[in-house]
């Protein structure tokens, strides 16, 4: 039983089911599997119906990522990650922040003065309010001085509408992940000033934030999570599956045609950064108003 807490065709159903396609073009899981979608409230909707309904099972799998991680603490779900067995970080989308072509905005340094002469003047498109591009954005607000809840941000359905936001000059800078924004920018349709990883990003000429002397590192990440009470052998026989298609060709070609990084963490590493992740998220939901 595999889980995907978002619609058919979305980043957590690719996360689902390109694992099951490399474990079995390499032969190394080829029993098959049953996919189920169940998407909403930042995947807290998938995840209780999985936790619900799969206690004590072995077999049961679902992906998920750091959108669970907010969707958990906005939804004020009652079912959290505490209540799943983590397995392994997958993969990684860095950030971009992105702007028109004749944008007076050129660099990531006129951004930051933009913001800090007048912050909400500064339109800011992205994803879902408390999402990982919102994120990013109040990280930096906070990082410069600023009140992460004065950010003028615009949330977006996906990343094409931002960058036809951004593009036809309905905002100033939209943020999203570089698989999505990337043939974007290499089209002219924007122009990337910097990205959310800690170096820089092959075939993006743009400093890391980290690099601008802003150390700001997120990522839209995503990973396998096993049911609620798995056995100590059921969890090892995942991570012994995972740890092998990691190391296959079949994952190496996937994560290509997908344009995702390897993030690959597993178990014990996992876990520990979970936790870092649910403190800085919950940190940042805070600062912006969104939870208490």
């Amino acid at each position: 039983v595999v889980m995907a807490p978002g619609g058919a065709g979305g980043g957590y159903d690719a996360t689902a089911r390109l694992p099951f396609e490399a474990m079995a073009a390499d032969g190394i899981f080829s029993d098959g599997a049953t996919f189920t979608n169940k998407g909403g409230a930042g995947g807290t909707i998938g995840l209780t119906e999985f936790a619900g309904a799969n206690q004590g099972n072995d077999n049961a799998v679902m992906s998920m990522g750091v959108i669970m991680v907010g969707g958990i603490l906005l939804n004020s779900s009652a079912v959290t990650l505490d209540d799943v067995t983590p397995l392994v970080r997958l993969t990684n989308d860095t950030g971009v922040i992105a702007v028109a072509p004749d944008s007076s905005i050129q660099s990531i340094d006129d951004l930051v003065a933009a913001m800090k002469a007048d912050v909400g003047a500064v339109s800011i498109s992205g994803g879902s309010a408390g999402g990982v591009d919102h994120i990013v954005m109040a990280l930096l607000a906070k990082e410069i001085g600023l009140d992460p809840s004065k950010i003028n941000y615009i949330p977006y359905d996906s990343g094409a509408e931002s960058v036809t936001a951004v593009g036809g000059g309905a905002v100033m800078v939209a943020v999203s992940g570089v698989s999505e924004f990337k043939p974007m920018a290499d089209a002219g349709r924007i122009k990337i000033i910097a990205v959310t990883s800690e170096g820089r990003v092959d075939g993006i000429d743009a400093p890391s934030l980290t690099e601008a002397g802003l150390p700001i590192v997120v990522g839209n990440w995503r990973g396998i999570v096993g049911a609620p009470g798995m056995s100590d052998a059921g969890k090892a026989m995942w991570l012994d599956r995972f740890t092998k298609m990691h190391d296959g060709q079949a994952w190496k070609d996937i994560l290509a045609k997908q344009g995702w990084e390897d993030a690959f963490l597993a178990g014990d590493d996992f876990v520990a950064f979970l936790g870092t992740e649910k403190e800085r998220t919950a940190a940042v939901l805070k600062d912006l108003g969104l939870i208490q």
